[in-house]
């Protein structure tokens, strides 16, 4: 996997302060800058010497960068994972982030055609992506990208190591892309765009669908939904086959195949013998993994296959999967009846 990732972040989002439990109060940001930090610059001089970037650019640049202190409480305290499953639902699948499903996919119709046919990726889950990514870019972020990452590159040890490797290809990203680095806005991890792409997976990933010389995540629906596509065709998506489906369990040997993790590696038969039975037809050689959702009266039980395991790829969290996985059928069966009420 070419992506270096965040733990639960959306490539690189943490749902963008739409989860009700993430609120923020607005920081007055330090206009001090980064440039006489030692560390960055070191960074600079790595820059200069190894990617040839100006040294009084760069200069210029950290000298505008702000430390916010909103971003770092916001990574001490991701609303996500104090979320049960019941309350994460109710999030994502509302009524208006499926109707606004329904004419994202309208306006964008033979766009997301073409991506199904070209990168082999419904149709239904980039549309569902985007819609819970960002409500179909209604919500981008709007931390500057250039002090999220320098915040968390500089100023946050768990992971500075990580963030500083997203400040070298963001720099990269904006050289190559045009993108003026100082106004870029994105979640408070840096990620970007209508599908919260990080730098590394925006250059990894990102793809210019419409050939007019530069990926556009922010403005571009040929780039965006072609991006999205390709990065669930990259990790291992199958057009057209099942994503999840309803499982009973019985017996006690079920318990163990909780502990297998998200990566699909038993057989359905296999998982059968265990105790647990798909409640649709699913083949018996298919591999599958177990999946316990937690509801304000229990939990449910699921079966994941291979590509419930690539939208997680997108986001390391069954709920985030399923989520979309969800979202993406009401937002499928809302536009079919709508389309047969209008035959």
């Amino acid at each position: 996997m070419l992506q270096r990732t965040l733990g639960n972040f959306c490539v690189g989002l943490i749902l963008l302060c739409t989860l009700p439990a993430c609120t923020t109060t607005a920081a007055t940001p330090d206009t001090s800058g980064y440039a006489g930090n030692p560390a960055v610059q070191t960074f600079i001089n790595e820059m200069v010497s190894r990617h040839g970037f100006d040294r009084h650019y760069l200069v210029s640049v950290f000298k505008q960068a702000q430390h916010r202190e909103d971003i770092l409480e916001l990574m001490r305290k991701p609303a996500e994972k104090r979320l049960k499953w019941y309350q994460y639902r109710k999030i994502f699948l509302t009524q208006s982030r499926i109707q606004g499903g329904v004419t994202f996919w309208n306006n964008n119709a033979q766009l997301l055609e073409r991506a199904e046919k070209e990168l082999g990726v419904d149709a239904q889950i980039i549309v569902a992506i985007i819609g819970v990514e960002t409500r179909y870019g209604s919500n981008t972020g709007h931390h500057r990208v250039i002090d999220a990452l320098s915040t968390l590159a500089f100023d946050y040890p768990p992971r500075s190591r990580f963030f500083r490797s997203e400040l070298e290809q963001y720099l990269l990203l904006a050289r190559e892309e045009d993108i003026d680095v100082l106004t870029a806005t994105g979640s408070y991890a840096g990620a970007m765009g209508y599908g919260q792409f990080i730098p590394s997976s925006y250059r990894s990933f990102a793809i210019d669908f419409d050939a007019d010389g530069k990926r556009d995540l922010w403005n571009n629906p040929a780039d965006i939904i072609g991006s999205v596509a390709n990065y669930m065709r990259a990790h291992g998506w199958t057009l057209g086959t099942t994503v999840a489906t309803r499982a009973t369990v019985s017996g006690t040997a079920w318990q163990a195949v909780l502990q297998q993790g998200l990566k699909p590696q038993t057989s359905v038969s296999r998982l059968r013998r265990a105790g647990i039975e798909p409640q649709t037809a699913v083949p018996g050689d298919s591999l599958a993994t177990l999946i316990e959702l937690q509801n304000a009266n229990g939990p449910e039980f699921w079966l994941g296959l291979n590509n419930f395991y690539v939208i997680t790829r997108y986001n390391h969290s069954p709920l985030y999967a399923m989520a979309v996985y969800q979202l993406s059928e009401e937002i499928r069966q809302t536009r079919a009846q709508s389309q047969h009420l209008h035959d």
